[in-house]
């Protein structure tokens, strides 16, 4: 018999749904804020161990425990051959069709939740560990946006989440481990809400869940390692006409700086990326930062985030420029390789530009390197809101209108262009919006006409048809794809009681359709095919929550 309809009202229902979500996502983020603690340990370790090998070690940021100037002094040459080595590993434990860990966020949400398994992301993990832990240019932000991936597969092993939960919980898990290493949390919220796009649009449905888990997360995480800010500034003032007009030029040129180094990421082809030549070029992309690191230049080691703190600081002149530019170049060559990937390596390469530039134009170095990385980070990530935020959250209040300017102008020039090729155009563009009659089926099923009884052939239709269901085809029926209701998963499909014209033509299961067969077993990661006329599988919809 077909699931009886709550006797709430529809308001009430929302409310609790509503509800529920609002539980689910401070849960989650107090999950994550947890899982993130042994993580920062643990990355601690590695820089520790990752300087014995190279005989140097960056300077980190105060709110992350960073050394400031208390560093190694100079790189070994003879411990720089270990980068050659961890740049190929990373490059084979990295993924290539999914990239780095927020390419992989952004990708899997506009393929309706389709994420790496988890031992694709756990290798991932140890990718982004070892990369960060040697010098190379992975950003500290990178592993604690898997553990929030991977907090939300926890979460839904241990409750039941439909298809709309788990990808907007996955979303608020990436926010809660950003929010808590970016000492961020609001920021981080809006990023993640925002980076899903190249066009000025956001998630709005999933942005108070990001926001919720966030501030959980960096409550957890805060209350054992501080709430100081990720980098130390001292009070900032809003600058004058005379220095706004500076600041402007130093805005430009690293808007400039950041659409060049998005033209010159495709000077690598694609086809070298995958196979052995990806593992060839990660190593080579280890030995050039090596190389750069015993010709003199050691700062190219790290995310760059300490070396920004420095400028911040006021002890870089325009020699920041320089070690921005090579930064620059090594972002370019890696970004397909899943080196330079994340929010903080461009932080570093804006920051030390803008510091460096703004040296030369005689601005405050501080408020340069401020706005140089609110112009890198919108340029590359598409995230104009969120980076005015991220400045605000680490100089002050005074940052605000520098800070939104700089990312309006940088929004307009660089346009739609960014570094991560998941990135939907528009919400339009994405198949999670997608309208009510969802008919996109996986890759390989094939369109295969369907006879009716007299032997006429009726309209092609995208889905598998088989012997033993040989249903005619009615030229108003359409395709619908959906997640398995909640209250269906367990159930075989023999015991499934359907309304009249909706019938189960297929099972999509780990990227292939299966045929509906009675005694198949629904999971909460399948999707249900269904063939009905659209009156029917309204009234389907009209009895079951069927996510969307």
């Amino acid at each position: 018999m077909l699931p009886v309809r709550s006797p709430l009202p529809r308001a009430v229902r929302t409310r609790l749904e509503t509800g529920r979500l609002v539980v689910l996502s401070v849960v989650l983020g107090a999950l994550v804020g947890g899982l993130c603690i042994p993580l920062r340990l643990g990355l601690d370790l590695l820089l520790r161990l990752g300087a014995e090998v190279t005989g140097y070690s960056p300077p980190g940021t105060p709110g992350e425990g960073g050394l400031l100037m208390a560093f190694v002094g100079t790189a070994l040459p003879w411990g720089l051959l270990a980068l050659p080595l961890v740049g190929a590993a990373c490059a084979w434990l990295v993924p290539r069709d999914t990239g780095d860990p927020l390419a992989q966020l952004v990708g899997g949400y506009h393929a309706r939740g389709q994420w790496p398994a988890p031992p694709r992301q756990l290798l991932t993990l140890a990718g982004t560990l070892l990369g960060y832990g040697v010098g190379l240019l992975v950003g500290r932000d990178a592993p604690f946006t898997v553990v929030g991936q991977l907090g939300a597969r926890v979460l839904r092993r241990a409750t039941r989440l439909d298809a709309v939960e788990t990808r907007t919980l996955t979303l608020a898990g990436a926010a809660a481990g950003l929010g808590a290493v970016l000492h961020a949390p609001l920021a981080a919220a809006v990023l993640v809400t925002e980076v899903l796009y190249r066009r000025f649009e956001f998630e709005f449905e999933v942005l108070m869940p990001c926001v919720l888990a966030s501030v959980a997360a960096y409550a957890v995480y805060g209350a054992v390692f501080g709430f100081t800010p990720l980098f130390s500034v001292e009070a900032l003032q809003v600058p004058g006409l005379p220095q706004g007009l500076r600041l402007a030029g130093v805005a430009l040129a690293v808007t400039l700086a950041g659409w060049a180094s998005l033209l010159a990421c495709r000077v690598v082809p694609g086809s070298w990326t995958t196979g052995p030549q990806r593992v060839v070029l990660g190593g080579a992309f280890g030995l050039l930062t090596a190389a750069l690191a015993a010709l003199g230049t050691p700062a190219v080691l790290g995310d760059g985030s300490g070396w920004v703190q420095l400028g911040l600081a006021g002890l870089l002149g325009p020699e920041a420029v320089g070690v921005g530019a090579w930064r620059w170049l090594l972002l370019a060559l890696g970004a397909r390789l899943a080196f330079g990937g994340g929010v903080l390596p461009s932080v570093g390469v804006g920051g030390l530009l803008g510091t460096g530039l703004a040296t030369w134009l005689g601005v405050d170095p501080a408020v340069g390197a401020l706005v140089g990385a609110v112009a890198f980070l919108t340029t590359t990530l598409n995230v104009p809101v969120a980076a005015a935020l991220l400045a605000v959250a680490w100089g002050g209040d005074a940052m605000l209108p520098t800070a939104l300017l700089t990312a309006g102008l940088a929004h307009l020039i660089s346009g739609e262009s960014g570094l991560l090729p998941g990135q939907a155009r528009s919400r339009a563009a994405s198949a999670v919006h997608a309208g009510g009659a969802v008919t996109l089926l996986p890759e390989g099923v094939r369109l295969a006409p369907r006879r009716s009884p007299d032997g006429a052939t009726g309209t092609p239709l995208d889905a598998p048809a088989g012997p033993g269901s040989p249903t005619p085809l009615a030229s108003d029926r359409e395709l619908y794809r959906r997640a398995v209701p909640t209250g269906w998963q367990g159930a075989r499909l023999s015991v499934l009681a359907l309304p009249p014209g909706v019938e189960v033509v297929g099972v999509v299961r780990e990227g292939t359709v299966r045929l509906p067969r009675p005694e198949l077993r629904l999971t909460t990661e399948d999707e249900l095919v269904f063939l009905a006329r659209p009156e029917a599988y309204a009234a389907l919809e009209g009895v079951l929550r069927l996510p969307g």
